[in-house]
């Protein structure tokens, strides 16, 4: 089989497009690279939508945590305290057998007990508690002077939230917020160490390299080039947050960088 036949075969597997079966022997690099890279299908998908999902409900964590009323401030504390507090990994135990407890009394939430929405949802909580704590602490160290020039300019409220608040916090946090976007897609792999089920053998990354690595007896290969994707999916991460950073903070003035010259030194 021709690598080209195996990307066709096997490219969107993970998705439920392509061959059913898994290759039983004589494994090459190029299944390798084309079942693992099927799989990150999901990682990119559950990094994406906890990301979009998170990002607002962090948002109303941090002004929740900022505000002097204490209805607001204190559940908004206890909630990032709690998921800051406990591991990632429990949270996917705990979160799946509380869903399958409530699937059979309410056979409804059938679709909670699927990782495709129930460790999403572990997920998206657990970045809207450290995204919050990020943009709590951009919070407060907004400049006074920017709240008082907007008070001078008579805005107040939402319109000066909208305006100055939070394109300040966001431009304060962004730096910290990509680290967390970063760790976020690569807790990624422990969607496939939680007892969340991978449905018809559909899985993500982690779930080919370790079939790999099972049926080979040979973690050198499969787990190497797990790497190499999530490292290319770092930098394209580090790239697209690195333009919305410039985006933020293009109303400052460009730094100087000074030009190399080469001078011909003829003393010591």
């Amino acid at each position: 089989m021709s690598c080209l036949q195996t990307i066709q075969d096997y490219g969107l597997r993970s998705i439920g497009i392509g061959e059913r079966l898994l290759p039983k022997t004589d494994f090459t690099l190029c299944e390798h690279f084309t079942l693992i890279g099927s799989g990150m299908i999901w990682n990119i998908y559950f990094g994406i939508m906890a990301m979009i999902t998170g990002f607002f409900l962090a948002t109303a964590l941090a002004v929740g945590k900022a505000s002097p009323n204490k209805w607001l401030r204190k559940p908004s504390q206890w909630f990032i305290f709690l998921f800051r507090g406990s591991p990632l990994f429990i949270q996917f135990f705990f979160a799946y057998f509380f869903f399958l407890s409530l699937k059979k009394t309410y056979p409804m939430f059938d679709a909670l007990t699927s990782a495709w929405l129930g460790a999403l949802i572990v997920l998206f909580l657990n970045t809207s508690a450290y995204s919050g704590e990020i943009f709590y602490g951009a919070l407060r160290s907004i400049p006074k002077g920017d709240i008082e020039a907007a008070d001078a300019y008579g805005m107040t409220g939402w319109a000066r939230f909208r305006r100055i608040t939070w394109p300040t916090m966001l431009r304060l946090a962004w730096p910290a917020y990509t680290n967390e976007a970063i760790f976020v897609f690569q807790s990624t792999t422990l969607v496939f160490f939680s007892a969340f089920p991978a449905w018809q053998q559909r899985g993500d990354a982690l779930y080919y390299a370790s079939y790999f690595a099972d049926k080979t007896f040979n973690p050198f290969v499969p787990y190497p080039i797990l790497a190499f994707y999530f490292i290319l999916l770092t930098l394209v991460i580090v790239w697209s947050f690195g333009m919305v950073n410039k985006r933020l903070n293009r109303h400052l003035p460009a730094e100087r960088k000074a030009k190399m010259r080469f001078r011909l030194n003829l003393a010591r």
